[in-house]
């Protein structure tokens, strides 16, 4: 399948959205009718349908687009005859895209369009309530008619009604037979669990057996048919061997069928939402005379699904700006010494933890003036000293710098889109001057999910993930080739044809918190070449494993440090830790400021500082109780790594049965707050109830914060109660000890 068809099997499912929810507001109570989410569903049917290369739908959707705008900037609603026309207008935009073959459709009728300019031309949107919106100064609000009677409302919405996603067929096949593969796999497992107990009763029956020859004198005929009876056991063992190690073969590779082909529903090249826009851009520039080349950058990354449809309409809304705001006459580009072309950038990369977008051009850059002057205009204070918040009121609904309304700028919707959008997934979005020209539009997001080249490296007695992009090479050095600079081990690396460079080296096990000293003469270690921009440091680990492309999910919610930690992988069943380069080298060069890491305690991966094990730890064992591997893994390490030993349980139904069952001794109890079957204000409630463990300290640590969750906990008898924003190692092994 092609891009083009990828795009228009993406818009037969998104058009679909915004129409049916500009029909389910009109369906609604005038009064109740949200028609920002109206005009802006319009403004992004548009927007979609230029860039899969749709004029007829994109005709309609302008209009009605216009339509809408008066109605909010009226105050109103619409009449009888406008409501006709949308939906008209709706009907044939359905058609006509239920219609497409391979991208091609019969002409949709222009009796849509002329309702629609009937209306336009007639200004029907209705008269304002009582208490009219103040308008621009320089748009005056279109005559109004009465407005039409309510019709009964709609239903509510559920909170999961927005929530859906968009999946290929096949792929959604593709794991509905792996899930078969599995169910059938796991089937053997009762053919198998049923010749285990018929085992253990002919080993039951041979014991007994055997008892009796003890005690008999007729070893002949009984022994002989002791031995054919063990033969048969033997044989009967040797063939559920190998059942089980077929079955168990079957069920671990059905399982990573179902875990790629689930993968590949949640995880898309960004080309898939983002590779139509180039086309729609120079489409729209060839409309207005104008002259662009676009590139783009990184749309091979495969990015979650969810999130790259949640900023397609964003993207596509920066990327109208850019050629809006930054065209300039040729004659002016010249004048400057730019190409005559404006020049169009879409580039997507992982930056450590998170996702960047960004849209650029080498346009005539941000008017300062003119977003002041529009600010101001709004009522709005325009900071004429800090250009950074002068040009973040940009993403305000409503202002724009736009000398008229066209079809490509002018209401002051799209920033705000792009805006509304970002927040929405937790990230943030900055407008900026680009050097030597132009405008620069980054978005930021955190990384929920993608797919990196990964090098996994052993230090300290754990396994890292690095981006394998980072690393510029792998060498082997001596501990005699290290010298000695500012009081910092260096090491001088030889540059492929050119001069060498003698570059400062840290252990990893260092810069996580496990102090380690660099190879003595004689000793052969390993080093990676790190790169961060224009910085590179050697990092010595103790061992390379390999290099493969891993699925990054996100950080652990324990205070990880993020300028260290980049997210996590899964190594089978456990977590390993993916180390950010930027924060690796930083911390490489903020040790060399201290004058060599000896001059201050290191900092570790997770925030904390690393001291001495506490005197209490020898020989105690602390139950960690949390649904999260990852977390539980980290925190198992953090205390073991402290002295203590650990156990570990999965939610506080297991913690409770494990406790009551008095299988070690337990001094103290580690929990999460959030688990299934029995979260940890249950646990700690069970706890206090049972005399016998009425006096075990507990402690919650959760990443719900809230005033009101501290104190119902520490009102159910938390000892101490700890939240993983805020979390750091040292004042947990602190806590401890004075718990202990």
């Amino acid at each position: 399948m092609d891009i083009r068809q990828l795009l228009l099997a993406a818009f037969e499912v998104e058009h679909r959205e915004h129409i049916d929810a500009i029909r389910a507001a009109l369906a609604g109570s005038a009064e109740a009718r949200d028609w920002n989410d109206v005009f802006r569903r319009a403004h992004s049917l548009k927007g979609a349908s230029r860039a899969v290369d749709l004029p007829p739908v994109e005709a309609v959707a302008h209009r009605l687009e216009t339509l809408f705008d008066r109605v909010v900037e009226g105050g109103g609603t619409l009449d009888r005859a406008a409501e006709a026309a949308v939906h008209l207008a709706l009907d044939r935009i359905e058609a006509y895209v239920g219609g497409l073959t391979d991208g091609v459709g019969t002409p949709m009728p222009d009796d849509a369009l002329r309702a629609l300019d009937r209306c336009l031309d007639s200004e029907s949107p209705v008269p304002p309530p009582e208490e009219t919106p103040s308008r621009a100064a320089d748009a005056p609000p279109p005559p109004v008619t009465a407005p039409a009677p309510p019709a009964s409302p709609a239903p509510e919405p559920s909170p999961e009604a927005g929530a859906l996603l968009r999946v290929p067929a096949e792929a959604v096949e593709g794991l509905t037979r792996a899930s078969h593969e599995l169910a059938s796999a796991l089937g053997d497992e009762a053919a198998w669990a049923e010749g285990l107990a018929r085992l253990t009763r002919r080993a039951a029956d041979l014991g007994v057996a055997a008892e009796r020859l003890r005690g008999t004198a007729k070893a002949g005929t009984d022994l002989r048919a002791f031995e054919t009876d063990l033969l048969a056991l033997a044989r009967e063992a040797a063939d559920l061997s190998r059942l089980r190690l077929r079955v168990s073969s079957a069920v671990e590779a059905a399982a990573a069928r179902i875990a790629e082909q689930a993968e590949r529903l949640a995880l898309v090249p960004a080309e898939t939402v983002f590779g139509g826009f180039p086309r729609a851009l120079r489409d729209l520039a060839r409309e207005g005379g104008q002259d662009i080349t676009v590139q783009t950058t990184g749309l091979d990354l495969p990015v979650e699904r969810s999130m790259l449809q949640a900023l397609k309409d964003p993207v596509l809304h920066a990327l109208r700006n850019a050629l809006s705001h930054g065209a300039e006459p040729p004659g002016a580009r010249a004048a400057a010494g730019k190409p005559l072309a404006l020049g169009i950038g879409l580039d997507v990369a992982v930056r450590g933890a998170r996702v960047v977008i960004a849209v650029h051009d080498d346009g005539r850059g941000p008017d300062l003036e003119a977003v002041a002057a529009a600010a101001r205009r709004r009522g709005l204070a325009a900071p004429d000293d800090d250009p950074e918040a002068l040009l973040a009121l940009v993403f305000e609904a409503g202002l724009s710098t736009a000398a008229q309304v066209d079809t490509l700028s002018g209401r002051g919707i799209g920033l705000s889109v792009v805006a509304d959008a970002v927040r929405r997934l937790g990230g943030h979005v900055r407008l900026a001057p680009r050097s030597p020209w132009g405008t620069s539009l980054t978005m930021s997001l955190p990384l929920s999910a993608a797919r990196r080249p990964m090098i996994l490296v052993d230090a300290g007695g754990a396994t890292y993930a690095l981006p394998s992009a980072a690393v510029e090479r792998v060498i082997r050095f001596d501990g005699r080739d290290l010298d000695r600079a500012m009081g910092r081990p260096v090491l001088r690396v030889a540059a492929e044809g050119g001069e060498d460079a003698v570059l400062p080296l840290l252990a990893l096990r260092d810069l996580l918190g496990r102090a380690e000293a660099p190879p003595e003469a004689g000793e052969r270690g390993v080093g990676l070449v790190l790169r961060a921009g224009a910085r590179r440091v050697v990092l010595a680990v103790e061992a390379l494993r390999e290099v493969r492309t891993h699925l990054v999910l996100p950080a652990p919610p324990i205070g990880a440090d993020p300028e260290v930690i980049a997210g996590t992988v899964i190594l089978g069943d456990r977590p390993v830790l993916v180390l950010e380069p930027e924060g690796l080298v930083a911390r490489t060069v903020e040790a060399g400021a201290r004058g060599g890491p000896d001059a201050a305690p290191p900092r570790d991966a997770l925030g904390g500082t690393i001291g001495l094990a506490s005197r209490s730890a020898s020989l105690t064992t602390i139950l960690v109780v949390d649904d999260s591997i990852t977390t539980r893994t980290l925190e198992k390490g953090i205390l073991e790594a402290a002295g203590y030993r650990v156990v570990v349980c999965v939610d506080g139904q297991d913690a409770i049965e494990r406790l009551r069952a008095g299988i070690e001794p337990i001094a103290l109890v580690l929990a999460d707050v959030e688990m299934p079957r029995l979260d940890g204000f249950g646990l700690l409630k069970a706890i206090r109830a049972e005399e016998s463990l009425a006096r075990l300290p507990v402690i919650l640590m959760t990443s719900r914060g809230d005033a009101e969750d501290v104190a119902r906990g520490l009102d159910l008898g938390a000892d101490a109660y700890l939240t993983k924003q805020t979390f750091d190692q040292r004042r947990l092994l602190d806590t401890i000890e004075q718990l202990l």
